[in-house]
């Protein structure tokens, strides 16, 4: 591995280490400082850190390498989330960070809804965290191994003489830096380095497919467009062998934005409810460039791959082997430090919320009710310690697959908090015992369509994603059981925007 690529990641980590340390010392003194960096967030750090927890190496890794494979069909997925982040910052963004604020200033997803259903405050604040930590056990999971990937790709004759794989390697080193900063830095410190992590994704997503386009082998795209027709005709086609199913399952993937809380979280802690529109903006703008992005290096890069005879054997690392091939050293270490940047980002992101969950819904509801804000912080931070080991162990197979962890995470906490969230913020008659059922109801619903193979084949057919009947199961059990307790009031129902 070349002395510049060592430079570039050298530099990348200590930044990353510097913003931790920095965050350490201006925002850990209380738990709100800890887990919403006191609510301060600019719009530009707001909006970029949403976007940056969001699209974890699966923008890198798991996009790229489906439309490697399969062509534009594979594009669908993008643009389901895309739309779905916009409807996500109109609806759920302001109302969530005024919401939140007025009801008792709750620090987490579960404390809100306790606050806001206070007739199930005690079930709401379980079922949710449970929830939480145990998807986002998976969902952390998902971001180590693409780091595994990254070394295994990038870094195997570096790692070699390793005493553990080289996969294993990279899974205990990308843990072992976020680690570091989150712990020290808390909330603030992964919002600034989110920041720092989605500028560098957006740059290298940029500069990817244009060099695999105009650079040496490229040939531009026309060329590249002549070859992948002539490797499939339907390869550039939007909706060639795409069947109603796999169409609605791509665009699905939007309906998770509503239930995600590393990236709603965001939405709480945003400077002031000014500032939403400004920040819906900046990541919107940014989303769609990073989606572009990613779309083009997969479908481009399976052109170059095809023109100049390179043999990928996994499709999901065609970023890296890219990378390695066209760059100087020295830009080479900044795409990987791209990909870095990817995966910290979303397994930063995770483990607060994780760690907030356990700390503010276990630990200060069941165990210490007296603790102070010193004891508070103290405990989040061995919560982040505990669920980032739980999630190396998920992530210790290398057989694993990036967008599959990622799909089923997803689907999870889109299906089990996304139909919740929305009609909590907006929908007066909502019921404690509405909002419990439609937890459950979303959350087993996934699990069990999951369990039954149906992801995979439906009734024969083609398998239906499994936060399509999750998010369905949840807006049913949450509308027709609040109709049947409507005597149940809430006493500070929210009121209709």
């Amino acid at each position: 591995m070349a002395i510049g690529v060592w430079i570039s990641l050298g530099i990348y980590f200590l930044l990353m280490l510097a913003i931790g340390y920095y965050a350490y010392r201006n925002s850990t003194a209380s738990a709100e400082e800890y887990m919403l960096g006191g609510r301060k967030l600019s719009p530009a750090v707001a909006a970029l850190s949403a976007g940056a927890s969001d699209m974890s190496g699966w923008l890198l890794l798991g996009l790229p390498g489906a439309l490697f494979v399969a062509g534009l069909t594979s594009a669908w997925i993008g643009i389901g989330l895309t739309l779905g982040a916009l409807v996500n910052w109109i609806v759920v963004a302001p109302r969530l960070r005024e919401q939140t604020e007025r009801y008792d200033n709750s620090l987490t997803i579960p404390e809100f809804l306790a606050n806001r259903f206070p007739s199930r405050a005690m079930a709401l604040r379980v079922v949710s965290a449970v929830i939480i930590v145990v998807f986002f056990s998976v969902y952390t999971a998902s971001g180590l191994v693409a780091g595994g990937k990254l070394a295994e790709s990038a870094f195997s004759s570096v790692l070699a003489s390793s005493p553990m794989s080289t996969y294993a390697t990279g899974v205990s080193l990308t843990l072992g830096v976020v680690l570091v900063y989150t712990v020290i830095g808390g909330f603030l410190a992964v919002s600034l380095t989110d920041f720092c992590q989605g500028v560098i994704m957006m740059l290298a997503l940029i500069i990817m497919p244009l060099v695999v386009l105009y650079g040496s082998g490229g040939g531009g795209l026309a060329q590249a467009s002549e070859t992948l027709a002539t490797l499939d005709p339907n390869y550039l086609s939007w909706f060639s062998g795409l069947s109603v199913v796999g169409f609605l399952s791509a665009i699905a993937w939007g309906l998770g934005y509503f239930g995600q809380p590393h990236i709603i979280v965001r939405f709480m802690a945003i400077r002031s409810l000014r500032d939403v529109p400004t920040a819906r903006n900046i990541g919107m703008s940014w989303m769609i460039i990073s989606v572009v992005g990613a779309i083009s290096l997969g479908v481009f890069g399976r052109a170059y791959a095809v023109r100049n005879g390179i043999e990928v054997a996994d499709p999901e690392t065609i970023f890296i082997v890219l990378a390695d091939m066209l760059f100087h050293p020295l830009v080479t270490g900044f795409l990987f430090a791209a990909l870095l940047a990817a995966v910290m980002s979303t397994i930063s992101s995770q483990l607060l919320v994780a760690s907030s969950s356990l700390t503010e819904d276990f630990y200060r509801l069941f165990l210490r009710k007296e603790a102070g804000e010193k004891e508070a912080v103290l405990v989040s931070r061995v919560s982040v310690l505990v669920v980032g080991i739980v999630a190396a162990v998920i992530a210790w197979d290398p057989t694993s697959r990036v967008l599959g962890l990622v799909s089923h995470a997803w689907a999870g906490f889109g299906a089990a908090f996304g139909p919740l969230i929305v009609l909590a913020l907006t929908w007066r008659r909502m019921t404690g015992t509405g909002a419990v059922a439609g937890l459950m109801a979303g959350a087993l619903t996934v699990m069990g369509w999951i369990a039954m193979g149906w992801d995979v084949s439906f009734m024969g057919g083609a398998g239906v994603y499994e936060i399509i009947p999750g998010f369905a199961a949840a807006s049913a059990a949450i509308y027709f059981v609040s109709l049947a307790t409507a005597s149940q009031t809430e006493f500070r129902a929210a009121p209709v925007p």
